[in-house]
């Protein structure tokens, strides 16, 4: 097996997390893989907020329930004034721009030992107005971010997956 293959089998949800903060030196090593990742037309629209102040902490509790006592969270965002339009049906690459980063951030954050949770649930106008992101900034995802605590384990639902001929058209 690749170090990758194993890399995605092993990667989970981590939804408790040791109080530790996460190094600056770790912390960039994990942005460097999202900064690394693939955008439409390299227009490269992420935008990534770091927050990990008490005061920021309050607020990500404020949008969402779920930050599980996370130290740090990267609230990946991207800019919709440089995004790739479609020509077809004009759609914004935003979303799949701030995915593939966001995934990127996920799988470099296993591989150093520490543990995120991609969450959606967040009151989007609420986390503009909170952190001033302006109205070209749409935020994606957060991804609490921190040392796994020796209690978290994998939901087990993790491990069903559909078989690959009942995801193929």
């Amino acid at each position: 097996m690749t170090v990758f293959s194993e890399l995605i089998k092993t990667r989970y949800s981590v939804r408790t997390f040791k109080a530790l903060p996460v190094e600056d030196a770790i912390l960039t090593q994990v942005l460097e893989a999202g900064r690394l990742a693939p955008t439409a037309c390299n227009n490269q629209p992420q935008r990534i907020k770091i927050i990990t102040s008490p005061e920021d902490l309050t607020k990500i509790d404020a949008c969402t329930p779920c930050r599980f006592g996370a130290p740090a969270v990267l609230l990946v965002c991207y800019d919709k004034s440089i995004c790739w339009r479609s020509p077809f049906d004009g759609m914004l690459s935003g979303v799949v721009d701030a995915s593939i980063v966001t995934t990127h951030i996920m799988l470099a954050a296993h591989e150093v030992g520490l543990g995120a949770c991609w969450v959606m649930y967040f009151d989007q106008v609420q986390v503009t107005a909170l952190f001033g992101l302006g109205e070209n900034i749409v935020p994606v995802a957060m991804l609490p971010l921190g040392y796994p605590a020796e209690s978290a384990a994998p939901n087990e639902s993790r491990r069903q997956r559909q078989a690959l001929d009942k995801l193929l058209i």
